[in-house]
């Protein structure tokens, strides 16, 4: 059997800023050489972190004493994108792949992978969203209003040609939680979950989050598996 390219480490429910510490190390790592691409899957305790588009925090829509009432931290992290949200229930892949300057084609990747597994949870409805980051479901009319249905948000920073970050999956999470942000400033967007879609469309199925990850580790090995893991030279960097 082919030895994967990558590694994989499931971390189970871990707090953000101990996986982002973790993140940060790995990275190092690949970027010098010294550790396989790696992917790390894990559950957070709620938290809310904000990429660099997020201007101060506004989409945020309740107030940060109610967050710290709330036990709800918010960071400042070096990602793309706006403010989304982490919890229990939401399946998080951080991919510490090199990616070089093929940032696009990379997001492309993350972006089949999740449709990828969700295709293989049930959900073959599972698409991207032209113009949006993330992968979504068929849209819903809501009162009157059709609302796209967000199930995987995307956020990813690539720093010495190696990618850190990546996606959430919600699997399960609290989707009351996303009531507390604008989640990536979509204002027309609905946050929806494989449990919530399972028991909007009657499957009489219990999502798991075990099955979930493995779905999307298989996803990986799939859509990745032609993929280019050499990192660029200091030459061929510089050009």
């Amino acid at each position: 059997m082919t030895a994967s390219p990558f590694a994989v480490r499931d971390l189970g429910v871990t707090p953000y800023r101990d996986a982002w510490d973790l993140q940060k190390t790995l990275h190092a790592q690949v970027a010098a050489g010294d550790a396989p691409p790696t992917l790390l899957l894990v559950e957070h305790p709620p938290v809310l972190t904000l990429g660099r588009k997020a201007r101060e925090g506004t989409n945020i829509i309740v107030t940060r004493d109610y967050l710290k009432a709330q036990g709800i931290e918010v960071l400042e992290v070096e990602r793309g994108g706006d403010v989304t949200y982490h919890g229990p229930g939401q399946l998080v892949a951080y991919a510490i792949f090199p990616v070089g300057r093929r940032v696009a084609d990379f997001l492309r990747l993350l972006e089949q992978a999740t449709i990828t597994a969700l295709h293989d949870l049930g959900l073959e409805d599972a698409r991207p969203n032209p113009g949006y980051a993330g992968v979504y479901v068929t849209e819903r009319d809501v009162n009157g209003l059709t609302y796209d249905q967000k199930i995987a948000s995307f956020g990813v920073a690539v720093q010495r040609h190696v990618a850190l970050h990546g996606l959430a999956l919600n699997v399960t999470a609290n989707l009351q939680h996303f009531d507390l942000i604008v989640p990536c400033g979509l204002t027309q967007t609905h946050m929806t979950s494989v449990q919530r879609e399972y028991d909007l469309r009657g499957l009489n199925r219990a999502a798991s989050m075990q099955t979930a990850k493995d779905a999307l580790t298989r996803a990986f090995h799939t859509t990745f598996a032609q993929y280019d893991w050499t990192l660029p030279t200091p030459a061929a960097a510089g050009s």
